[in-house]
């Protein structure tokens, strides 16, 4: 299947949404208000920009990356104001496919996001990448400063003399330019269609270049490819995973949907045992401190796992609040409030969609034998 008909399928079933964490997202139709309207609340954020082809494969890599707040997929370096990806595809406004990347410098470093970047491409090939040829297919460094500039010059030059390649690294160094998002169907692809998107890697043969090119490099390629953390709970099939989702799983832990209140699987649960991750299986909550809140939804006093834990300014609904995400998994979970009971008068308010449950009689048979004491 060609990279257009799989395109034709996945805006079909296109999700309109707008998604608020450091970047602002836009969906719909494109007009003058598509071009990209970065906000970065937190002034220490910086932002990077990376070509690398087609950027259905470039979201990934970045964006599961300890210390990544936000990666999104569009257009820069050409001349036309707000294209469209029909625009961008046939070559004529001198666009390449790229993704943002906005960072937080304390947590990642530039040079390691460059890194990452090279073991996503094939930075010889002047003409594309892959089976996508054409100018708008070219890899690129976008640098905003004068530092980024020279990590990525000195990676460069390293690449090149480091003999891994038979031909010069023909990946360009630019200053960055206006970057536009592109339509929200190519958000996240590699999420919203696994199937689509792992045919087409494969397919495209980015996937097996990848893993020729850089099997010396494994354990870095895994930290590109999933957080790092403890062993079983970030080295999972997430792909595999997320096709084993419920319509509601999905919705809920990938999209930042809410299920019903009152109509979901554990808010009155009552059985002992511990709440893990959906996707993961990382130990989240402890029926200890889960507590009738009301709501309709699972409450707890405070998560079993602090470290598995993610909290995230969340400004949808025009009202500010504390998301709440795994940290392997990067699921949405659900949001908490300074609402709940004494001593910590904290509120985690927990979708069931983004839980399993294991009973305590159950926790040594599936993996979690190390809590079996909570409940003695």
């Amino acid at each position: 299947m060609t990279r257009r008909n799989i395109l034709r399928i996945a805006a079909m079933v296109a999700l309109a949404s707008i998604v608020w964490l450091a970047v602002n997202k836009y969906s719909g139709e494109r007009s003058d208000n598509m071009k990209l309207d970065v906000e970065i609340n937190d002034k220490n954020y910086k932002k990077a920009v990376f070509a690398g082809g087609c950027f259905w494969c470039m979201e990934g890599p970045f964006e599961r990356l300890e210390g990544v707040v936000e990666v999104l997929a569009g257009y820069t370096g050409g001349k036309v104001k707000n294209p469209t990806y029909e625009q961008v595809s046939s070559g004529v406004t001198g666009h390449l496919e790229a993704v943002l990347v906005v960072y937080d410098p304390m947590k990642i470093g530039y040079r390691e996001l460059v890194e990452v970047y090279w073991r996503q491409i094939d930075p010889t090939d002047e003409g594309g990448q892959f089976a996508d040829r054409g100018s708008q297919y070219k890899t690129a460094i976008f640098y905003y400063d004068e530092e980024q500039k020279s990590i990525a010059q000195l990676s460069k030059k390293e690449l090149d003399e480091s003999g891994r390649f038979d031909r010069p690294v023909a990946t360009q160094i630019l200053p960055a330019e206006e970057f536009y998002p592109a339509e929200e169907y190519h958000q996240d692809f590699y999420l919203k269609n696994p199937l689509r998107y792992k045919d087409y890697k494969s397919g495209s043969g980015r996937e097996g270049f990848i893993k020729k090119t850089w099997e010396d490099e494994s354990e870095k390629d895994k930290s590109a490819e999933g957080k790092e953390g403890d062993g079983k709970y970030s080295s999972f099939d997430k792909e595999k995973r997320l096709m084993e989702l419920t319509g509601l799983q999905y919705r809920v832990t990938q999209q930042d949907k809410t299920e019903p209140a009152f109509d979901n699987e554990y808010w009155d649960n009552k059985k002992e045992g511990i709440y893990v991750d959906i996707v993961s299986g990382e130990p989240l909550f402890s029926s200890l401190d889960k507590f009738d809140s009301g709501s309709g939804w699972p409450s707890f006093t405070k998560p079993l796992e602090p470290g598995n834990i993610v909290e995230r300014e969340d400004r949808k609904l025009l009202m500010r609040r504390i998301e709440v995400r795994s940290k392997h998994a990067d699921s949405h979970l659900g949001h908490v409030f300074g609402d709940g009971p004494a001593p910590g008068g904290l509120r985690y308010c927990i979708n069931s969609a983004s839980l399993r449950f294991i009973p305590k009689e159950e926790l040594e048979k599936e993996g979690y034998g190390e809590y079996i004491n909570l409940f003695d």
